[in-house]
């Protein structure tokens, strides 16, 4: 099985920012800064240590300095081993089904940047650039599950620029608007039926691709709530997104002039709708003592906008017909955090955090081999290094923990088998975040 590259560089105008494998439940990326892996993200919209609160939390931009600018990487290690339990290819059982095993993960960097700046003392602007979304999976062409997926290849480039108001000293608030631009490439291999009742030998080296692209707009919301010196309570809402992929439909391979597929449909142009999620957070901080701070997350994903994506063909002899239906039937989910910071002295603070995600996933039945997802647990701890009053160092590090992922995704009536089988799964996170004000 081929590795999963799980990142893609950005045009060099974009900072480089990359794709990946989603860490998060689903193909959501968290690691919009590397500065809350330690503590998993807990305290996300209320803790505004770094400009990074821009994606966050727009309003939190009325706590930091004047000026500051925060940039920060993430390596991502997913882990994906599959091990084949009676698979069906091409509704063709005696067909060989090599490459149902191995591990799928490799190491990717996901890089983020933001900057922000007072007008005056309350009012803030800033931008923020980073990938909310991302999903790249790779196997082999000729893995148990081809006629389902070979490849399938989600990135997103995010521009958010955005504003925030202290409208006194116990409340601010501040939105935003995005430029997101998505890139798809799907490819699985084309089952052909000459007689009627098999695939003929040699004719599985042909395969389908979908190279389409959108941009679109959404927007975010915010507001941040001082309920005392200890105490700071945030909420924010990012919009769904509504994206009209447009693009490329190609047939290559034997199949073809073996199938008699006329040249006009091997290549023709597609679209397909993709309306990505919104999302909604509720989070806390709340100092204990001089040295213990806590801090929890609760957030919610409309998982449920993905549902059955057509991919409707519109140019050729069949402009307007469904090419295929991905039926992804997402679900709405959750995530709980909970992390503690230690002040070990007025250089070092140490962070620890800890979280369940839910997956969009509903069953074994509907989960694509484009996307093993499962529930996913996270162990986290990092620690922030303050060189001086305007310099600051973030490190942290998780440890995602996934159940056993069962699968029996049965696609047979439609010429792309079955794929029955079990993931062993698991995540690693590392990640560094330099903020300094100006």
């Amino acid at each position: 099985m081929k590795k999963t590259t799980i990142a893609r560089l950005l045009p060099a105008a974009l900072l480089a920012l990359g794709s990946g494998a989603a860490s998060a439940a689903g193909f959501q990326l968290l690691e919009q800064n590397a500065s809350g892996i330690g503590n998993a993200y807990a305290g996300s919209a209320a803790v505004a240590e770094n400009a990074s609160t821009i994606f966050f939390n727009p309003a939190g931009m009325t706590q930091l300095q004047a000026r500051e600018v925060s940039l920060g990487v993430s390596a991502v290690r997913p882990s994906f081993d599959f091990k084949n339990k009676g698979s069906v290819i091409l509704n063709a059982p005696a067909l060989p089904t090599s490459g149902g095993g191995g591990d799928a993960g490799s190491w990717a960097a996901l890089p983020n940047g933001y900057l922000s700046w007072a007008l005056n003392k309350d009012l803030y602007v800033g931008v923020g650039l980073g990938a909310p979304f991302g999903l790249i999976t790779e196997y082999d062409d000729d893995w148990v599950g081809r006629a389902q997926s070979i490849k399938f290849d989600l990135k997103t480039y995010n521009i958010n620029p955005s504003i925030a108001f202290r409208v006194n000293d116990k409340v601010s608030i501040g939105g935003g608007v995005s430029w997101q631009r998505l890139e798809a490439e799907y490819e699985r291999t084309v089952s052909v039926l000459p007689n009627g009742i098999a695939p003929v030998p040699g004719l599985s080296s042909t395969f389908a691709t979908l190279d389409a692209d959108s941009d679109a707009w959404g927007w975010n919301i915010g507001a941040l709530f001082t309920l005392s010196p200890s105490m700071k309570v945030g909420v924010s809402y990012r919009s769904t997104v509504d994206h009209k992929l447009e693009g490329d439909l190609k047939v290559e391979g034997p199949a073809t002039a073996f199938a008699g597929v006329v040249p006009s449909l091997r290549s023709v142009k597609a679209e397909a709708d993709v309306e990505l999620p919104d999302t909604f957070i509720v989070s806390v901080t709340q100092k204990l003592n001089d040295r213990w701070e806590m801090l929890g997350d609760l957030s919610w994903t409309g998982w449920s906008s993905v549902d059955e994506v057509d991919i409707v063909r519109t140019s050729g002899p069949l402009a307007g017909s469904v090419a295929q239906t991905l039926e992804a039937d997402f679900k709405d989910t959750w995530r709980v955090a909970l992390g503690a910071n230690y002040l070990l002295n007025d250089a070092w603070k140490l962070k620890f955090g800890i979280a369940y995600d839910q997956t969009p996933v509903k069953d074994k039945e509907r989960r694509l081999t484009s996307l093993p997802d499962n529930d996913r647990t996270w162990f986290s701890a990092g620690a922030q290094w303050k060189l001086s009053k305007t310099n600051t160092l973030d490190l942290g590090a998780a440890y995602l923990y996934v159940p056993k992922t069962k699968i029996d995704n049965d696609q047979t009536a439609l010429g792309r088998g079955r794929v029955t089988g079990e993931y062993t799964s698991s995540v690693w996170i590392l990640g560094a975040q330099y903020s300094m004000a100006f």
